[in-house]
């Protein structure tokens, strides 16, 4: 993607829960802000959409994903908007899928054809406006914050989705691991495409 004077450059990731992706986008905004950049992050999409009544996780369905997808397509656009060098991505658009297809299975169901064209065309969308998109990698081996009941079982299938579903759509992005040799590579790309690219 070339970027023009007006288009910040985006960088989204995605990965099961508790993965280190906000510890990751973190990093990477306090060296962009270090450089001088301004950063826009959006996030929490979860969150908010539990707190609209919709559900997530193991009880994620089409509606909540749809939701997630739209206001997070939303959150883009204002940080665009609000002229940010940088826009930071908190689970970009096909984590929303790979959520909804671990519950799926999870839940042992199965769902319509259309709504998983829909949706995925919904999220297929998005892609060219990505500069770099990171994948975490499920690391079990790694101790869970206890203030979270997650279920271990759900958590291995959101990570095989995501993975799965980034390899199906032939999607360009980077593996990162808990090793942290990985997260600092991660860190020194994310900075290189900024500082090269970022319309300052």
């Amino acid at each position: 993607m070339v970027n023009t004077p007006s288009t910040p450059v985006r960088i989204g990731i995605l990965g099961a829960h508790s993965t280190g992706k906000t510890l990751l986008l973190r990093r990477i905004e306090m060296e962009l802000r270090g450089h001088g950049l301004t950063v826009a992050r959006t996030g929490r999409l979860g969150k908010r959409a539990a707190a609209t009544g919709l559900p997530k996780m193991e009880r994620h369905t089409a509606e909540s994903t749809e939701w997630i997808l739209a206001q997070g397509i939303a959150d883009e656009i204002a940080a665009r908007a609000s002229g940010a060098d940088v826009v930071l991505v908190d689970r970009a658009p096909h984590d929303a899928l790979a959520y909804w297809h671990a519950a799926l299975e999870y839940r042992d169901e199965r769902a319509l054809r259309r709504e998983c064209d829909r949706l995925l065309t919904l999220a297929s969308t998005q892609l060219l406006k990505y500069d770099l998109l990171f994948a975490t990698v499920l690391d079990e081996n790694v101790p869970l914050d206890t203030g979270h009941a997650y279920d271990p079982r759900y958590r291995r299938l959101v990570d095989r989705h995501v993975h799965h579903l980034l390899q199906d759509e032939s999607i360009p992005h980077q593996r990162v691991t808990s090793d942290p040799d990985s997260q600092d590579h991660a860190v020194h790309v994310a900075m290189q495409l900024c500082l090269t690219e970022a319309p300052v």
